[in-house]
């Protein structure tokens, strides 16, 4: 497939594109014979843009998404905007003016899109306003993300950097306070004050963070662990430190 092209599949993946930029779709299959109440929103979507529609047998969406979980959804769209460190102003700004303090996600080494997909999720749900990840030996904004991420890959701008400690430095100087999440130390996670302007780093499965980008975090906390598995998967991890963040945000 062309550069200028991508392919988005799944249901809820598909359904949030059209509803945020119905006009970056190409053209559309849908799974022949299926037309249930959870297809429907999105045929009628497409009716709605525009948007060509063709029907396909399940072997052609299976080729198509090499053999990925598609839905019986499978659409082929123009590439969407690429985010840089350069729209951090714009995205924080945005927050601040509807009332929003800082609240930031930051991935070091997250290289599985399954993983990726499910953080964008947590931190939809969550109200983050951004994903920070570094240009290299990081998952991309994939078809497989936008599926798992069931949507939020529209809601949350993914913000590639080419220096991740240098954009910490950055953020650091806006006033943000950075919480990098570590095993070694001691601070636990449920004792901190998480309440300002607030960026999380989460690291990579087994290696964690970066030596670099443990060393330009403010702050270091840990989840505590009772039983013997010594860590958790990393979306799941993610998870439980973003709605600690904010419910302290709830209370202060």
């Amino acid at each position: 497939m062309a550069k200028q092209e991508e392919l988005v599949f799944g249901i809820h993946a598909v359904k949030a594109l059209i509803e945020n930029a119905p006009e970056r779709f190409i053209e559309l299959w849908l799974l022949k014979g299926r037309e249930d109440d959870r297809l429907m929103p999105i045929i009628n979507l497409a009716q709605k843009y525009g948007i060509p529609v063709q029907m396909a047998n399940r072997k052609v969406l299976d080729d198509k998404t090499d053999g990925e979980q598609h839905q019986g959804v499978v659409a082929r769209v123009k590439p969407g905007k690429t985010y840089t460190e350069a729209d951090l102003d714009s995205i924080l700004a945005a927050g601040e003016s509807k009332g929003q303090a800082p609240f930031l996600l930051i991935l070091d080494g997250v290289t599985d899109p399954h993983n990726l997909g499910a953080c964008l999720r947590n931190a939809d749900a969550a109200g983050v306003q951004a994903i920070i990840v570094p240009k290299d030996n990081a998952a991309r904004l994939t078809a497989t993300v936008r599926k798992v991420a069931v949507g939020a890959a529209e809601s949350v701008p993914l913000v590639q950097v080419t220096n991740l400690s240098r954009t910490m430095k950055a953020l650091q100087q806006m006033g943000v306070w950075i919480i990098g999440t570590a095993g070694e130390t001691d601070n636990c996670l449920y004792g901190e004050k998480l309440s300002g302007p607030m960026a999380l780093v989460m690291g990579a499965e087994g290696k964690g963070m970066r030596r670099l980008t443990r060393e330009n975090c403010d702050q270091l906390v840990k989840l505590p662990m009772a039983g013997s598995v010594s860590s958790l998967n990393v979306s799941v991890a993610t998870g439980i430190c973003l709605f600690e963040i904010v419910r302290q945000r709830l209370n202060s």
